[in-house]
């Protein structure tokens, strides 16, 4: 699976950007609040709940926002009802998507969706299309620095993991989603700092993007992403740093 999360990567470090942490802010709360609406309050019974805040944590989300997000699943505090959508479609060059989110209003999410592709050389799909290219997988990242490569690989699948490699300057740490809450666990408890825990759809295959084309697929990916509902996106591209070099 080395190289799957490229775009996950090329985000996650978009992410730390303090111009777009109100966008993040927004995005886990929201994805606390939905998980708290499902699964209850407590996180110690409520894994979903748990690798949520973990990541809320991460991003140095305020504890009073986070408290806020719990409320709002629980109905204690007014809020917006959400709903959880998935979109499944293609990208320039043929780059297969899944798009994951949640809105209070799918009708007005699916058409700016849709123009959004439209937009950008690609196409909404009917449902099942494309979701048969990707696994659901686990997936925890752990920074490297000051870390021994071999020890954690072997406290990982110690704790359950099925792959482990290190990409960029992190350890990428692929579990079944049944197991994500159980290795996310034993690492912590090992003293290692988790940056982040979550199921993502991993591609089975990559597509092969021209040069030529590799700027309007990072474009395109970028643009689906900033859409307010969108909470995660999987693509089926394999970005080498090489291929990204020049491109902003």
């Amino acid at each position: 699976m080395s190289g799957h999360s490229k775009w996950a990567n090329i985000r996650r470090k978009k992410e730390v950007v303090d111009a777009v942490r109100g966008k993040v802010f927004t995005r886990l709360g929201k994805e606390i609040t939905i998980a708290a609406r499902q699964g209850g309050g407590d996180e110690s019974t409520n894994p979903r709940l748990r690798t949520a805040i973990l990541s809320a944590k991460g991003a140095n989300m305020p504890s009073t926002n986070i408290e806020k997000a719990i409320k709002k699943g629980l109905g204690t505090l007014e809020g917006v009802s959400y709903e959880e959508f998935v979109y499944e479609g293609y990208g320039p060059a043929g780059v297969a998507i899944i798009i994951e989110g949640v809105t209070d209003n799918k009708k007005r999410t699916v058409s700016e969706i849709r123009h959004l592709l439209t937009k950008h050389g690609g196409n909404l799909a009917s449902s099942g299309s494309v979701s048969w290219m990707f696994e659901t997988k686990g997936l925890i990242q752990i920074p490297c620095e000051g870390l021994d490569e071999d020890d954690v690989m072997m406290h990982a699948l110690d704790a359950g993991a099925e792959d482990f490699e290190k990409e960029d300057d992190h350890f990428e740490i692929i579990t079944q989603p049944n197991d994500l809450f159980s290795v996310q666990e034993a690492l912590t408890a090992l003293g290692y700092n988790v940056d982040s825990a979550q199921i993502q759809k991993i591609p089975n295959d990559f597509t092969e993007v021209p040069q030529d084309d590799i700027a309007k697929v990072v474009k395109f990916l970028d643009v689906i992403d900033d859409q307010e509902d969108v909470q995660s996106m999987s693509a089926s591209v394999n970005f080498t740093d090489e291929m990204l070099e020049g491109i902003e």
